[in-house]
């Protein structure tokens, strides 16, 4: 299969990148574009995408797994243990499922992957020192509990009208509008907790361990220190003020969770005869994983252009990260 591939852009650096430099995807753009929005708006929700499969993912669990809203209204045992369940076996299946097609099956070989390196093992950097059992230890004994929990939380609220809901028959509109918009909120959230979490202080302590994921896999989206987690998760808080309904939180944790082993695969498509039918991932991010100080966001979103930012994958724009790198180093040991 690689063979089919030879012609796509090589580097020294990298298995496979796109063309570089990164052009400007994100669908804020002045003056408005309305074909350029239609078009990104008919990729992502008009065809099979990441987002579309799990939106179709919450709706089959808030029929068939989660506990209904009548059971939330007091806390229990038993319903608040049924959410961890349904979210560790969804987290299983999808890092799992992705794992064992691109790691241990090898089913694209490395066509489309960015790092040549495969997931380290033998290496006291990661506990047990194994990069996806430390991958699978924080995904799912941290991760895993905290999004439950802000799950359950959120749930009860609901189920009390602590926080405003709404159905599907009285209002389908603002449903659709939530499914589309809850991407955009949480890329904004993620952008600003993710500076956060960059200032050195807190790198050291709290995201490295996120970080010592260069060369990522399904299971590194997931994998973060407990308070990382804790932040990343107060995304769900929308949900306590802004009017939503049920299969949007379970969207949204879908999103949060599960999702972050999708956009993590280290392949930018995923490959069904030779022919590229799903993407799992992106460039934008990768360069995120190898040179730290760029690219918080997603490409999709400004913010990243906005705020001074963004790595094009150039030459250039990796010396332009290397020296804000070095200054805010500098001004922290200042």
């Amino acid at each position: 299969m690689q063979d089919q591939f030879d012609d796509v852009p090589m580097s020294r650096e990298w298995n496979y990148h796109p063309e570089l430099p990164l052009a400007d995807t994100s669908v804020f753009k002045w003056p408005p574009r309305p074909r350029y929005l239609l078009h990104w708006f008919a990729r992502n929700w008009l065809m099979l995408s990441e987002r579309v499969m799990m939106v179709a993912l919450a709706v089959v669990l808030w029929a068939f797994a989660y506990p209904s809203m009548d059971q939330a209204v007091v806390f229990s045992v038993g319903w608040v243990a049924q959410v961890w369940v349904v979210n560790l076996v969804t987290m299983i299946a999808i890092a799992g499922g992705l794992h064992w097609y691109f790691y241990m099956k090898r089913g694209q070989n490395k066509a489309l992957k960015f790092d040549r390196r495969d997931m380290a093992k033998g290496n006291r950097l990661w506990s047990f020192s194994d990069q996806v059992r430390d991958n699978m230890f924080w995904s799912l004994a941290s991760g895993v509990t905290q999004i439950s929990g802000f799950q359950a939380l959120t749930m009860w609220l609901m189920a009390n009208g602590y926080t405003p809901t709404y159905t599907l028959a009285e209002h389908p509109v603002w449903f659709l509008v939530g499914v589309v918009l809850l991407p955009v909120w949480s890329a904004f959230h993620f952008y600003w907790v993710h500076r956060l979490l960059h200032v050195p202080g807190v790198y050291k302590h709290v995201h490295s361990v996120h970080h010592r994921n260069v060369n990522i896999g399904p299971w590194s989206g997931f994998s973060m220190h407990p308070v990382e987690h804790f932040l990343y998760l107060t995304s769900l808080l929308i949900h306590w003020v802004v009017p939503t309904h049920p299969i949007l939180l379970y969207f949204h944790v879908i999103y949060l969770g599960p999702g972050a082993a999708m956009t993590h695969t280290g392949y930018e498509d995923l490959l069904v005869r030779d022919k590229r039918r799903l993407a799992l991932g992106t460039f934008y991010h990768q360069l995120h994983h190898r040179y730290y100080e760029c690219n918080y966001g997603n490409q999709e979103m400004p913010w990243d252009r906005w705020f001074g930012t963004f790595h094009d994958g150039s030459e250039e724009g990796t010396q332009e990260t290397r020296r804000r790198k070095k200054k805010m180093y500098q001004k922290d040991d200042g």
